[in-house]
């Protein structure tokens, strides 16, 4: 059995309504709840005066002007975006007509994975809320580079793994941390290969368990005000999971639907195509290191056998 996370589910936010979260942080939740985005996406704004806006959700006319609302006689310095989810990004280009801001990200959708292949189809509509592939910032961040403004510093992470380009954004003011979809207080993050990496999600995990935050900010649920707890939880339920995939495929299950309706037993049907994505993604992780053979490129329709390392 998955180790137990501390999740927390409490939280019923008011639509539209920009809520003072700390001394820099508002958050204003879109109105697209949903089964991948729980109550909506929670755009935050950061500072007083010249502010910055993080991911600024889904392309809805009503959630951009909730935003311009909430910023009315300040102005809006920098739009960043954590990763090229719709219900992250697709706001941006609007936000940036609206304000003059500059749009800030890691890059377009898949243009700086460590995988060159892919998929012939890889659209995540059917398990999360799709990939907007018209987005590119205007200014590119790699790991480390900041944005400013007064009183605050918004420093990016490169946490690639829920996507290749994935970003959390560190307010070293107040010991917090943004997470986008990297880490979420309310579920397991979704792992969607080729463009998602199980190895890259683990490693990025463990660089987050080191860091010293006070405070995780994601972009859907609630915070996560024990960050360490967390994310040792979080660490060992996706540890927990490869070893029972794995068990499964030495059982002799090939197929991954197979390994899915095993693994994932207790968990509605309804959110097993998701499952499916996250199993493929710890497959690869398997055959990457030697304890599973996949059969036929990698996809929902691939056969998988053991491999003793070695």
């Amino acid at each position: 059995m998955a180790p137990t996370i501390p999740f927390v589910h409490a939280i019923a936010p008011r639509h539209g309504e920009a809520v003072r979260l700390s001394p820099l942080v508002r958050r204003i939740v879109a109105p697209n709840p949903g089964p991948f985005t729980y109550t909506g996406t929670g755009t935050y704004l950061v500072g007083r005066g010249r502010v910055a806006v993080i991911d600024p959700g889904p392309d809805l006319p009503a959630h951009v002007d909730a935003i311009l609302e909430a910023t009315t006689g300040e102005t809006i310095t920098h739009i960043l975006v954590t990763h090229t989810h719709r219900d992250h990004s697709a706001a941006a280009p609007r936000l940036a007509a609206a304000t003059g801001a500059p749009t800030c990200g890691h890059g377009p959708h898949g243009g700086r994975g460590r995988r060159d292949t892919r998929a012939p189809d890889d659209d995540t509509a059917h398990v999360e809320e799709g990939v907007d592939r018209d987005f590119v910032p205007d200014i590119a961040l790699g790991d480390g580079d900041a944005v400013e403004g007064a009183g605050w510093r918004l420093e990016a992470l490169w946490t690639p793994g829920h996507t290749s380009n994935h970003l959390c954004f560190a307010l070293d003011a107040e010991r917090a941390l943004f997470t986008g979809d990297h880490v979420m207080g309310w579920s397991t993050s979704v792992i969607v290969p080729p463009d998602g990496d199980m190895a890259a999600y683990l490693a990025a995990l463990e660089r987050l368990r080191r860091r010293d935050d006070a405070i995780l900010w994601p972009t859907h649920g609630p915070p996560i005000r024990e960050p360490r707890r967390f994310l040792d939880a979080l660490i060992a339920h996706r540890h927990a999971r490869e070893a029972a995939i794995e068990a499964a495929v030495r059982a002799g299950r090939s197929r991954l639907a197979d390994i899915v309706r095993v693994v994932y037993a207790d968990t509605p049907e309804s959110l097993h195509a998701a499952a499916a994505c996250s199993v493929l993604a710890h497959l690869i992780h398997l055959a990457e290191r030697g304890k599973v053979r996949i059969e036929g490129p990698p996809g929902l329709g691939v056969e998988v056998h053991p491999l003793d390392a070695g």
